[in-house]
């Protein structure tokens, strides 16, 4: 085979470049946990049936549907807190409870240990802050102000721990500020809905970071808009087989064997 002239040779770049319209990109994922379990739930588990290891199965394909076949994922970034781990009273009954044995303990602890045998994934765990104290939903506050409820109708349901987050919006932000500075990436997408990020998203862009914003289809506040280059919410496609072999399998849950192709 002969040495291709400077014609020929320009012409298949010219088809290459047709091919792919964009050069590829490295791209690293950062996924708030708690804002991406809530939004999880409210669109796709509303009855709370996936085991942890099945919402981590859909993350990662999120995360993936991001990068793409063209692109190359850097690494997904996961931060959140372990679960409350603690016996107490509830307040209303006084009955007795043990959170480790509750079923957001063994989803979340499921959840976490199976991200860490996931491809390219690491973990940024904060620390969770017990104030021993208590808090009331919204709707219980609401209900009774209006006289809907009386103190005599409270349940076990309507109050739950107060407890908050430590570490985790440092932690993205850090990350944030690390990949741009570093150059160790040209996209972020950042799966969240929180407004405390922008300040590392514009010091990412100053770098000329390539920032996406995936709320999960929230509503994002308009002055968010100026601080990314842009908002795209994606679907798990990796969904349906999930609960096509629930539904084989007569309804109990099963877990989704991740394709490692896609890692």
């Amino acid at each position: 085979m002969g040495v291709p002239t400077l014609e020929q040779f320009f012409l298949l770049l010219i088809m290459q470049r047709k091919e792919n319209k964009f050069p590829p990109v490295k791209i690293a994922v950062l996924v708030d946990g708690g804002f991406f379990i809530k939004r999880f739930n409210h669109l796709y588990n509303k009855d709370k049936t996936m085991t942890g290891e099945q919402v981590a199965d859909c993350l990662y394909n999120m995360a993936m549907n991001h990068v793409g076949n063209n692109n190359t994922l850097y690494r997904i970034f996961y931060y959140d807190c372990p679960p409350l781990c603690k016996k107490a009273h509830y307040l209303v009954s006084g009955k007795p409870i043990d959170y480790s044995r509750t079923p957001e303990f063994k989803f979340k602890t499921e959840m976490i240990n199976a991200l860490k045998k996931k491809r390219k994934v690491a973990l940024r765990i904060g620390t969770l802050k017990d104030n021993h104290n208590w808090m009331m939903h919204s709707s219980t506050i609401k209900a009774l102000i209006t006289g809907k409820m009386k103190i005599e109708d409270l349940k076990d349901s309507d109050v739950f721990p107060d407890v908050k987050q430590k570490g985790i919006d440092m932690k993205i932000g850090v990350d944030i500020a690390t990949l741009a500075l570093k150059g160790f990436v040209d996209t972020i997408v950042l799966f969240s809905g929180d407004s405390d990020f922008v300040p590392a998203a514009k010091l990412a862009r100053r770098e000329g970071i390539d920032f996406v914003l995936d709320p999960m289809r929230a509503n994002v506040e308009p002055q968010l808009f100026e601080h990314v280059d842009g908002i795209k919410s994606v679907t798990p496609s990796v969904l349906k087989r999930i609960k096509s072999k629930k539904q084989e399998n007569g309804g109990t849950d099963t877990c989704f064997t991740n394709n490692r192709s896609q890692q």
